[in-house]
């Protein structure tokens, strides 16, 4: 019996709570809305009154009238992001001195091919802490001779390399044959090609073996 009172007047504290801030925040709007303004303009007072109800009543979402829900969440993020970068300033990570920036630039340029992971581990052995992500930041960038793409690799190199492939051929019987080939590749030119029904690494050792006997083996490209 006792519970069932205590949670009649919980439900009652509840419901008249939720009463007195529904009629908050109806009138609230209200009052935006009367100002003496063609176009009514939201204060931050407005923008943190929204988002106080927001925090403390579950049903605030069904009594807006002049703004979207996402809208006052979205307010309630920038201010927490304004909270913490007032509660961090002064806080950053060091600033490099200048000095040590002008040193990495100078390594960096004195030798072209050092990454940052080198010239971190070069600053650490002369006594400077700090970050190979920090090395990275203060690289100059675009002064490397840029490295051949492999288009130019493969064009550099298409008289030395062939390409490799099995594929399958259904014959009258429903039966399956492999047919092993060997292309160059600079004139497309067929090299070597067999034919089995049950390939193994033996059978196509073998075959690689035939297509280049004795010290005339290319590099090898699987298509």
């Amino acid at each position: 019996m006792l519970s069932i009172i205590f949670h009649s007047i919980v439900s009652g504290l509840s419901s008249h709570r939720s009463l007195v801030l529904e009629n908050l925040a109806l009138r609230h709007q209200l009052d935006v809305l009367q100002r003496n303004t063609k176009t009514p303009r939201l204060r931050n007072r407005d923008r943190i009154l929204s988002v106080i109800l927001s925090r403390c009543w579950p049903d605030w979402r069904g009594s807006l009238a002049i703004v979207k829900p996402k809208t006052v969440v979205a307010w309630h993020r920038k201010g927490w992001r304004l909270y913490w970068r007032w509660k961090s300033r002064g806080r950053g990570r060091p600033s490099v001195p200048a000095e040590v920036r002008h040193l990495i630039r100078r390594m960096s340029r004195e030798n072209p091919l050092w990454g940052a992971p080198r010239i971190h581990g070069e600053l650490l052995k002369l006594g400077y802490e700090l970050s190979e992500a920090t090395v990275a930041k203060y690289i100059p960038k675009g002064h490397r001779p840029l490295s051949p793409t492999w288009r130019t690799f493969i064009r550099n190199h298409l008289s030395e390399m062939v390409a490799i492939d099995f594929f399958t051929v259904s014959t009258l019987t429903f039966k399956t044959l492999y047919v092993f080939v060997i292309l160059s590749l600079d004139r497309r030119q067929v090299l070597h090609f067999n034919v089995t029904d049950s390939p193994t690494a033996a059978w196509t050792s073998r075959q690689i073996v035939q297509a280049f006997p004795f010290d005339t083996a290319l590099a090898v490209s699987d298509s």
